[in-house]
């Protein structure tokens, strides 16, 4: 030893010590897929400790253990007496809940299984909920474990109690088993390599998805800005800017000829622009919130409104997009820059207090070893962020693959949205670190906290019409989050409530029978109904959104006129669309 060496001092101890604690949790996460041990364990002992002093709730949940076993002494009497042929449900499965539709489920030994099951996961809940003095995301997130836990225990799952397997294996002489296996071991092999699902290669960007033309007009070190060529002689002369998340492809919008929204908007006579994001590496590590919305929302206005510089801009943002949008927005207000025509958003949470199962992994300890990984890699990857997506809809993501690819032996027909989805970004370190704690840890926005170039931005100062758009199964913004918007600016709102997920819910285009909407507008400074009273009095209506949002656009836009230049007056276009950042891996 040195002697001569001078001491370390406190500070540098300190960040030796910060240093050493960052290795160590990142090492945790990949360990764990990125899911707090630390969390898991808080809210167990919290439920347990409350509810072993809760001797009242413990005698309410024994009392109901014998009522639902009693339920189902007398179901398996029932089904005896009738000779074991099927007999009648005494519970129906949740109105989504597909694993046990078929008629197989009602005859003995089947029916009184899956009844059971279903009790016991009622049961459950009551057990998880209700129990005094638990810290409510401790409740949460125990309840939600129960669940999982159920969920793996299913009937449905294993083949000798799944009676729509065993007559698949006795009608096959075991094919679909063979099937079943050779799945898996293809599955095996895609996730090991991290390759997408089979058949997503017969969708491919520029090919047959994200076809629509038009012209990349700016390039920076974060966004491509796409003007789409018009399809019409005349366009209404107000353009429209889409801003799409950066957690995912901007071509979600520009699928398919049959469900872009992009073709859509420009067939109905739109000059349409979109931001395509650039897919982080290391070297955009440091990019952080502000930077999105300067290089990305300010810079695509800026470059708008220089080819169509004498009209104000329509915004749509997508999911983080609509969420950056509503952020630039009340920053414009605030700095009384009126260039937004209006706002949309879809998807789009700007209140984060009830932010549905998502909150669930957000939480400090598990921002801390997200934090710790992307400290090392400089970026969040998607497969990190996919085995708390697919919990939080374990039914459809997994179990029911599980059964269908496995037991069943079939094959999942690939679709582009499918395929889009398995087409995966990354996030950068610092931006999705401020992400989750100015946004879903603190609620800066909706308190009126969160600050743009050093000043708070209050949605109350946004007074533009603003259409929003719920979707009714979202498990990354629930509706009623996403309406909360209501209770943030008196601006003009139409809300709309359309049936589908996070994904299909928005990717909805005119013509099929199977979606359903509700749409209310509540004018400025109107009084704002809470969203059971919003549910019970908006009309419904049958078919896609997109209609009713395109003629609110045109109520809001000028007659048409002709079409606008191709980019930046005095600067070349880029490329052709769809660009170079969507395509990179």
């Amino acid at each position: 030893m040195d002697l001569a060496q001078p001491p370390l001092t406190a500070p540098a101890v300190a960040v030796h010590g910060n240093d050493i604690d960052r290795k160590v949790r990142a090492a945790v996460a990949r360990a764990t897929g990125t899911l707090s041990v630390a969390s898991a364990l808080l809210a167990a002992a919290d439920w347990a400790m409350n509810l072993l002093v809760s001797p009242g709730k413990r005698m309410e949940l024994a009392l109901l253990f014998l009522e639902y076993a009693g339920e189902v002494a007398r179901y398996d009497v029932e089904c005896w007496l009738a000779g074991f042929g099927e007999a009648r449900r005494f519970i129906e499965p949740p109105a989504r809940d597909r694993r046990f539709e078929g008629e197989e489920w009602l005859r003995w030994p089947f029916n009184v299984l899956h009844q059971s099951f279903l009790l016991t996961e009622q049961w459950w809940t009551a057990a998880t909920r209700g129990v005094a003095g638990v810290e409510r995301h401790h409740e949460e997130l125990v309840s939600f474990a129960a669940r999982q836990l159920l969920d793996m225990a299913s009937p449905s799952n294993s083949l000798a109690t799944n009676p729509v397997a065993l007559r698949r294996t006795v009608a096959e002489r075991g094919q679909n088993l063979v099937r079943g296996t050779f799945n898996a071991l293809a599955d095996l092999q895609r996730m090991l390599a991290r390759l997408p699902p089979p058949g997503a290669e017969q969708f491919v960007v520029g090919r047959n998805v994200a076809v629509t033309p038009g012209k990349v007009v700016l390039r920076n070190r974060l966004i491509e800005l796409i003007q789409y060529t018009p399809a019409t002689a005349d366009v209404r002369p107000e353009p429209i800017l889409l801003v799409p998340a950066w957690i995912m492809k901007y071509y979600i919008l520009d699928l398919s000829a049959a469900n872009s929204l992009v073709k859509y908007l420009v067939d109905q006579g739109h000059t349409v622009f979109c931001i395509s994001w650039k897919n982080p590496t290391k070297d955009e590590r440091d990019l952080g919130m502000d930077d999105y919305l300067r290089l990305g929302l300010y810079a695509a206005i800026d470059a708008v409104q220089a080819i169509v510089s004498e009209c104000k801009v329509h915004a749509l943002g997508y999911c983080l997009g609509g969420t950056l949008l509503s952020i630039g927005a009340a920053a414009m207000a605030r700095d009384g820059d009126d260039r937004l025509a209006s706002s949309t958003l879809l998807a789009a949470q700007t209140e984060f207090s009830e932010p549905g199962e998502l909150g669930l992994f957000i939480d400090e300890a598990q921002v801390s070893l997200l934090e710790a990984q992307m400290a090392q890699s400089g970026y969040l990857t998607a497969h990190q962020m996919a085995g708390a997506f697919q919990m939080l809809r374990s039914n459809d993501l997994l179990w029911s693959r599980l059964v269908n690819h496995y037991l069943l032996g079939e094959s999942d027909k690939m679709t582009d949205l499918m395929a889009w989805n398995a087409d995966a970004t990354r996030l950068p370190a610092r931006m999705h670190s401020e992400y989750l704690r100015k946004l879903f840890l603190h609620d800066d926005l909706a308190e009126n906290r969160y600050r743009v170039a050093g000043r708070p931005v209050p949605l109350a100062d946004v007074k533009v019409p603003i259409f929003l758009v719920g979707t009714t199964t979202d498990h990354v913004a629930p509706w009623r989050s996403v309406y909360k918007l209501h209770y943030l600016t008196g601006a003009e709102i139409t809300f709309v409530l359309t049936s589908g997920g996070h994904n299909a819910g928005i990717v909805n285009p005119p013509g099929s029978s199977r979606r359903r909407y509700q749409v209310r507008t509540g004018a400025a400074g109107e009084h704002r109904l809470d969203p059971d009273r919003w549910l019970a009095s908006a009309p419904e209506h049958e078919g896609s959104w997109w209609p009713a949002w395109r003629d609110w656009l045109r109520a809001l836009s000028g007659a048409p006129v002709a079409p606008p230049r191709m980019g930046v007056p005095g600067q070349q276009t880029v490329d052709d669309a769809p660009g170079r950042y969507v395509l990179e891996k």
